[in-house]
């Protein structure tokens, strides 16, 4: 079920750090729209604070979603989590680097060790019992990542079913494992699940498709509005345009056809 918290602040991004502190989240398990945008008013009089609306899943108990039949297509997960969104319709990421004439420093890194500690313990158990009542042999790698993250490899042949339709069924699964493993602990894990590489195949995609529109929106001085997409696309494009040049960012709709708009600024504040 989804849930939502108000929040203000002297700014959209103060207002929406504040929401994420209470709730004890990060940007990107979020969806955030700006009710009020702050007032500066003149020498400090009419000045009015940010005021957002950050929603969050919170689902039921993983029992009663768990499919019992091996999945032959994607639909049995992504429809047993009805709130997730519809993605944007830019296709499964491309395989093939990126053309942009300045390399990013690489996303392959050294693989960290695995993970033996007692939270790696409850991922490994969770999913090994989920990805059985799915028919799937796949087996689960955790490792230790950065913040207090655990990134969890999904092993094995025949993925595709396991990352869906724009990764619909890896979303689900991902979120799943998060609410199980974390209900009841007193300090909350972040926990990444990934299969084929997905996740950073996908995350270029996007990131290549906002500086296309942020390049746009520039030339052209007018707004673009994005398909539909979930809340971690969307903390993508965001975080791809934070720092781009006389573009600003931000999300309109209700879910599941919540939609990110490129606009463009002149330094305004985001």
């Amino acid at each position: 079920m989804q849930k939502y918290v108000e929040a203000t602040g002297k700014t959209e991004e103060a207002a929406i750090e504040s929401a994420l502190r209470t709730l004890g989240l990060d940007r990107d398990d979020v969806s955030v729209e700006i009710l009020e945008r702050a007032k500066s008013g003149f020498l400090g009089i009419g000045s009015s604070p940010a005021k957002v609306k950050v929603t969050y899943e919170a689902p039921d108990e993983p029992e009663e979603v768990l499919p019992q039949q091996e999945p032959k297509a994607e639909e049995p997960v992504a429809a047993a989590v009805a709130t997730r969104e519809e993605t944007i319709q830019a296709g499964r990421p491309e395989r093939q680097a990126s053309a942009a004439p300045v390399q990013p420093e690489p996303r392959e890194k050294p693989a960290a060790p695995v993970a033996e500690d007692e939270t790696a313990a409850r991922i490994t158990a969770f999913l090994t019992g989920l990805l059985s009542h799915m028919g799937s042999t796949a087996t689960p790698v955790v490792r230790l990542g950065e913040e207090n993250t655990y990134e969890v490899e999904l092993v094995g042949e025949h993925l595709g079913g396991l990352i869906g339709r724009r990764g619909e069924t890896l979303d689900a699964i991902q979120q799943l494992t998060n609410y199980s493993v974390n209900r009841g602990q007193n300090k909350r894990h972040r926990i990444h699940v990934d299969a084929e590489g997905y996740r950073a195949k996908r995350e270029e995609s996007l990131e290549r498709l906002a500086r296309k529109v942020a390049g746009k929106v520039v030339k052209y001085r007018r707004n673009v509005t994005l398909e539909p997409m979930n809340a971690y696309e969307r903390h993508v494009i965001h975080t791809a345009l934070q720092d781009y040049p006389d573009v600003t960012t931000y999300s309109t709709g209700t879910e599941p056809n919540r939609r990110t708009v490129v606009a463009y600024s002149r330094g305004e504040h985001r």
